[in-house]
């Protein structure tokens, strides 16, 4: 770990004076199972956020959230609580020190995992502020290359019916890309699925599988090689989100890229993944691994090996970090925390168009008011 950072010696002049974090459940309007991983998941009837907001005596406001699937909520929501007094007296625009110092007020309990997404909530928030301070959305704070990301959305395994009439639907409601979701016991069944969506679809609609770590090393050569022939944009997850040695090869073995890390929840865990060349389309997920600022690390290391970035949920916050990557990028378009916030993000013409609102342009609904289970403030002593 890195040496504990040291106060600076200028601050800016505007200093953090109050924190509250809330933890909200997000009900979902229809339960989210799937038959692939029956008996080791129970279905998905809600999502747990936590959200930050940091003022500052200059009378600044960020916001910020990370979130936790079937199980974390409460225990994101306790460590927050525990490390947010840190945060009182901090020059706000220090980003990057301030998530070293929250790290180290954690550091029994290491750096990825449930301790780094109660920072992302944070330093998403300290991002949000820095630019709306700067009066620009936060792609533009960080340097756009374009004010559009295309976008997908992955379809789950319902009935091939069902599935090629919601590919449909979501591309004419301007979805740029269609994912589907493979791993079925019976490979043949998952190739016929695919067959009947792609015949549908036709050659020009940009398709991605993913596999949700369903196969292993011998599956995954298998099927990888029969794959080929649809054209696809890449593989996701093929494998265990940890075995980095398997995705390596199979990455080597293969034309159709491979597509995976949306499951890690550390920089070290990428950088590793990176070093490896175990994938050739990266997919951090802001929430899981830290926030925006260890996001920012990944992607530099990424861009350096010319790699792609797909990043993984939450568009409301990876169209800006997306669109400020200098190559090929994809947002996955999933409304989910749409009922969260007052703003909307809808695709149109395959691209998800960025908002010219300060910051990431969103504000909590009255809707998240009310599932907000409990919230504490902290703030600067007089």
């Amino acid at each position: 770990m890195p040496e504990a950072p040291a106060a600076p010696t200028a601050p800016s002049g505007d200093r953090i004076d109050r924190v509250r974090l809330s933890l909200v459940f997000l009900p979902l309007t229809a339960p989210v199972s799937d038959t692939r991983v029956a008996g080791r998941q129970q279905p998905l009837t809600e999502v747990a956020f936590l959200f930050a907001e940091v003022g500052t005596v200059d009378g600044l406001r960020g916001l910020g959230f990370s979130y936790a699937k079937r199980a974390g909520g409460p225990a994101l929501y306790a460590h927050a609580k525990e490390i947010a007094p840190q945060l009182l007296g901090e020059d706000p625009n220090d980003t990057g020190r301030i998530w070293e110092k929250l790290a180290w007020a954690g550091a029994s309990v290491g750096r990825g995992g449930i301790a780094a997404q109660a920072i992302a909530a944070v330093d998403i928030a300290l991002w949000d502020l820095k630019s709306r301070r700067a009066g620009l959305p936060l792609a533009k704070l960080l340097g756009a290359y374009r004010d559009a990301v295309r976008c997908y959305t992955g379809l789950t395994s319902t009935p091939i019916t069902e599935v090629v009439d919601n590919a449909q639907r979501a591309l004419g409601a301007g979805v740029g890309g269609i994912m589907l979701r493979l791993g079925q016991p019976d490979p043949t069944a998952d190739l016929e699925r695919l067959r009947v969506l792609r015949e549908r679809l036709g050659d020009s609609v940009p398709m991605m599988v993913d596999a949700n770590q369903q196969w292993d090393r011998p599956t995954a050569h298998r099927m990888g090689r029969v794959l080929e022939r649809f054209n696809l944009l890449w593989i996701e997850e093929p494998l265990d989100a940890g075995d980095t040695a398997g995705h390596a090869a199979l990455a080597a073995a293969l034309d159709t890229p491979i597509a995976t890390g949306e499951t890690l929840t550390s920089l070290t865990e990428h950088a590793q993944l990176i070093a490896a060349d175990a994938s050739d389309i990266v997919q951090p997920d802001a929430p899981r691994i830290g926030g925006i600022t260890p996001f920012l690390r990944i992607a530099a290391l990424a861009d350096h090996k010319g790699l792609s970035l797909a990043p993984h949920f939450a568009m409301e916050v990876h169209l800006h970090l997306a669109a400020a990557y200098p190559r090929a990028t994809w947002v996955e378009h999933v409304d989910w925390l749409e009922p969260l916030f007052n703003e909307r993000i809808e695709p149109r013409g395959g691209r998800l168009h960025l908002p010219d609102r300060p910051g990431l342009g969103l504000t909590v609904s009255q809707k998240a008011v009310a599932w907000t289970t409990d919230h504490i403030e902290f703030t600067e002593t007089a």
